[in-house]
């Protein structure tokens, strides 16, 4: 009688971790991975829209060339995307 009203909570978790979980672990994982790659003269986009060049990398912050001798330090958990400077060919 008790394993059978412990079973479907036993269900929901599994659902859960699968659904939710272990995505989200996933996504975190890559955005720390993405972090840790950054590099000078790769090309950054904030969590706020801000795209520029990567100028100097520190531990937690980068500086980033916005505009023609604009920089702006930003806190390296805030980026939300990092392309590299390398473009790839149009049509290959």
């Amino acid at each position: 009688m008790s394993l059978i009203s412990i079973l479907p909570w036993v269900a929901v978790f599994a659902i859960m971790y699968f659904l939710m979980i272990r995505p989200q672990q996933k996504r975190m994982k890559q955005h720390r991975d993405m972090l840790a790659a950054v590099k000078k003269n790769d090309v950054a986009v904030t969590s706020g829209g801000v795209i520029g060049k990567v100028v100097k990398v520190e531990d937690s912050e980068i500086e980033l060339e916005i505009a023609s001798g604009v920089r702006v330090k930003v806190v390296k958990s805030m980026l939300s995307e990092v392309r590299s400077n390398n473009p790839k060919p149009a049509n290959d």
